[in-house]
């Protein structure tokens, strides 16, 4: 005899920054909520954007895939991070924006997803990773969104032992301690760098990996434990690793964004933190014009961070008990996808579509390139689109028109120090 009460909600862990949801899985709403994992630890979100590929973007993304589970009313969202470039408010108003969405006589399942478990921790401390899969017991996390990692090109070059230390062996650790609790689907966020510079513009998932820098050889590292992994358990482990191009925006309310911690090292966010008056900068530096570009300025792939969000629970859901991308695998459970529009856009494009959503009359002066950039980071998302149903319809001027929404109705960001 069937129950009419609907079964509890998935838990799911998405890990940003040192965050964490547990999911239980995509489920119509008479299944139980997914418990997902999300690691919000550390710089969480990493994207290569223009001549500014130094990225803090758990803020951005972070919340914005959390928003995209929520919406679903099937998975329960807990959270780890260590707010070493992210603000608790974030996740607050991501809560409140899911609420405030519930339809008229929500169910209390529909009530239960809107809230966010959140820990403070860090990927780096086993112990306190270990403490958060104990809370919720063996099987009690369906499956990790693994979003944490330093994530600065430049960076990465003069530090590579801590890129290594915090993207690889937290890696590791995380994945050891899933293992111990029987928690094996893994969305990772990878990168573009992962392909250094590419030999063929548009990228397919099948050109060779070869980073040019620490950090993208980090993303490299961590894809092939994780393909080293799914091969060695393929009835247990399965996991999707999502290589990011450049996200951008925010969502259309205005209420959640990206609010990185000091100047902001990517393009975008700097753009608009000038156009507010929150950076102390008048001129722009642009890193090379003499690329093999049509305006010499290196190219990106730029897609809304709305859309970016969609393609995680899109991968979330393909871990699934009813997926089909790996019925023709017979030795793993492992695939790489592309997110990106498939469209380039150059950095004085960008500059010139923030004048247009800002009014603001931008000056920039050119200066040599910099170490780790390369001409051209343009997807090919056509794999993605194919098995995940990935689209990314928004076009450069939404992006800057809610990037802009944000900024100026929050021009001092979260307002946290």
């Amino acid at each position: 005899m069937m129950s009419n009460e609907p079964a509890p909600l998935k838990v799911s862990l998405l890990q940003l920054k040192p965050s964490i949801f547990n999911i239980n899985g995509a489920c119509p709403s008479m299944c139980s909520l997914r418990e997902v994992l999300a690691t919000l630890v550390r710089d969480a979100f990493e994207f290569t954007l223009g001549q500014y590929p130094d990225l803090s973007l758990w803020h951005i993304s972070g919340s914005h895939v959390i928003y995209c589970l929520q919406k679903t009313r099937r998975y329960k969202v807990i959270s780890i991070d260590n707010s070493h470039n992210s603000f608790p408010s974030a996740l607050k108003r991501v809560s409140q924006l899911s609420k405030e969405e519930l339809p008229q006589g929500a169910s209390e399942q529909d009530i239960e997803s809107t809230e966010i478990d959140a820990h403070s921790c860090d990927l780096t401390n086993p112990a306190q990773v270990r403490a958060v899969f104990e809370k919720y017991g063996r099987s009690g996390i369906w499956g990790v969104i693994h979003i944490a990692a330093y994530k600065a090109v430049g960076e990465s070059t003069e530090i590579p032992l801590t890129y290594y230390a915090n993207n690889v062996s937290a890696t590791l650790s995380l994945l050891q301690i899933m293992n111990e609790f029987d928690c094996t689907r893994m969305v990772y966020s990878s990168s573009a760098t992962v392909y250094g510079t590419p030999p063929i513009i548009p990228i397919p998932e099948t050109t060779r990996l070869q980073a040019d820098s620490p950090y993208g050889k980090t993303k490299v590292m961590a894809e092939t434990i994780l393909d080293d992994l799914c091969h060695a358990e393929p009835k247990r482990w399965q996991a999707i690793s999502l290589r990011y191009f450049n996200p951008a925006g925010a969502h259309p309310s205005g209420k959640i964004g990206e609010d990185p911690r000091g100047r902001p090292g990517n393009l975008l966010p700097l753009l608009a933190h000038m156009a507010v008056g929150r950076v102390d900068a008048t001129t722009l530096k642009v890193f090379g014009n003499d690329y093999p570009t049509p305006d010499g300025t290196c190219v990106r792939d730029y897609l809304h961070v709305m859309d970016l969000a969609s393609g995680h629970l899109l991968a979330l859901d393909t871990l699934g008990e009813d997926s089909k991308i790996f019925a023709d695998s017979d030795s793993a459970r492992y695939k790489a996808y592309n997110l990106g529009k498939g469209k380039g856009m150059s950095v004085l494009q960008i500059v010139e579509a923030m004048r247009k959503a800002t009014g603001f009359d931008y000056k920039y002066e050119i200066i040599g390139r910099r170490r780790g950039d390369v001409p051209d980071l343009t997807a090919d998302p056509t794999l993605a689109e194919k098995e995940l149903g990935f689209k990314a319809p928004q076009d450069l001027e939404t992006m800057c028109r809610d990037l802009w929404n944000w900024q100026s109705q929050n021009p001092q960001g979260y307002g946290e120090q």
